[in-house]
This record gives structure tokens, sequence and C-alpha cells, in this order.
């Protein structure tokens, strides 16, 4: 948009366990937990397509005295990062996974997030979000380049997901819900593994936003490199595009991209 380009950067350390057990049919029921920190420049991690609503009466009320103040503000923002660093925030992740057999998944899960000052439009507080999801493999999900596999071992590696995220601001206030419905195909190059996945995402804002549902469409890269026996490099890029602009939310592209390192104990 022409009145902001919001960004957000953090660097999430976290700690974390997963519990699994074997089930019949080689299925399977799992619970992993994880809870850190999230060292936060810009704008805190918010749900999608949040939008940063304004009052005009309060917004005609302040625009003399801020006009000034913008100015000498926008003077030093052109000599300055636009993320500027904020604070150190709080973050989890929690979620159930059955898997009845090797092909099919249910899972659910719950991200808290909690903003530890009042800051600009952030609110002190825990911010909330929980996505239930089901993933099916068409094949055994065994599709290697390197050693040799071809066209024909492509469908080992398609599968297909479902996805339904809602999501609420540390104030309480309703943020919204988006379905995915997403194929996708894996496969491993040597070590290397490689997941890309998209297609539609049906949202429907909060109420707050005055703004109609819509559907965005958008994907994910995803890679894998394990370095060790117990460390994996990854790194991800989602692209979103919004497909409607409106008051406080524009018509474009929207990126998450994410690197990191997992280490196994």
């Amino acid at each position: 948009m022409e009145e902001g380009k919001p960004e957000h950067y953090a660097i999430d350390a976290l700690v974390g366990t997963v519990l699994e057990w074997g089930l019949e049919n080689n299925g399977s029921f799992a619970i992993e937990a994880q809870f850190g920190i999230a060292s936060v420049w810009g704008e805190a991690e918010h749900f999608y397509g949040l939008v940063h609503a304004h009052d005009d009466h309060e917004d005609e009320h302040h625009e003399d005295e801020d006009d000034h103040e913008e100015e000498h503000d926008h003077h030093e923002e052109s000599h300055s990062s636009g993320a500027p660093f904020r604070r150190i925030d709080l973050k989890g992740f929690v979620q159930a996974r059955y898997e009845p057999n090797e092909k099919l998944a249910f899972s659910a899960a719950w991200m808290p997030y909690i903003v530890t000052e009042n800051q600009g439009e952030e609110t002190k507080g825990m911010k909330n979000q929980v996505e239930v999801g089901a993933i099916y493999a068409f094949g055994d999900g065994d599709v290697n380049f390197a050693l040799g596999d071809g066209l024909e071992s492509i469908v080992d590696g398609i599968f297909i997901s479902a996805k339904n995220a809602s999501g609420w601001e540390a104030d309480g206030s309703y943020v919204g819900n988006y379905t995915d419905v997403w194929p996708g195909f894996g496969f491993n190059y040597d070590q290397l593994n490689v997941t890309l996945s998209g297609g539609p995402r049906f949202y429907t804002p909060g109420a707050y936003a005055k703004l109609p549902s819509r559907t965005d469409w958008g994907g994910e890269l995803a890679l894998e490199y394990p370095v060790s026996k117990s460390a994996v490099l990854f790194a991800h890029w989602e692209p979103m595009y919004s497909t409607k602009g409106g008051e406080g939310w524009g018509k474009g592209f929207q990126h998450h991209v994410g690197t990191g390192v997992t280490f196994s104990f």
C-alpha cells in the first residue's frame, strides 16, 4: 500500500519436545510442544489478513498536531530501517497429530503469542491462533531423483492438504479465519528434501475489518537439509496474493520467509 509497507522480522529461539506412540496399521499418535522467545523488529507476528483499523474522528483531531512530527519522522525514517528493533516477545506451539495409516494424517494446533509491552499499535497480552487440518498422500513419499527415480515416480510424492485457521489479537478481537486446500509435491535430491504446495485461500475477515470475504492465492516452497544426525537446516518461502483491497488492506503480494536450524538431542 502507498501509505506504508509493514514489515516484520524476528529471531525465534524455542525449546520443544515430541512424544509419539505407534499404532496398528503403521499408524501413530504424537504430541508436540514448543516454547521460547521472539526478538522482534518492526511489527509483531500476527494472524493472516490483519487490518490496522483507524478511527477517522480521532485521526482528524490529531492531524494538525501530528503534521510537524510526521514530517520530522519521515526525514529520520528515510535514513533508518523501516523495521527497528522493538522488544522480546514470547511464543509457543502445541500440536496433536493422529495418523491412522501411512497415507492419512489429522492434526490440531494452538499457537499462542505473548506481546510483552504496549508499543505502537501493539497491545500487551496474548494473541491466539488455532488450526485444524488433514493431509492425504497418494504415494509412499519415497521419491529421490539423485537415486535414479524418474517421472514415473512423481505420483509417490503427490499429496493434498486442507487446513482451517482462526486468529485473535491480544485484546481479544477476532481477526478472521481462512481455509487452504492445497495440492503439493515432495521429493528428495540426495539428502535435500523439497516440498512444493499451493492453491486457494478462502479468507473471511472479522467484523472489525469491514471487508468482504475473498479468495486469495498462494503457495509454499519448503527445504530441509540434514547437516548431521542431530542438526537439520530449513528454509521456506510463502507468497500470498490478496485479490481484493480495501481501507487498511491492499491488493497484491505479501511474503513470509523463514530460515533456521533444528537441533535434536
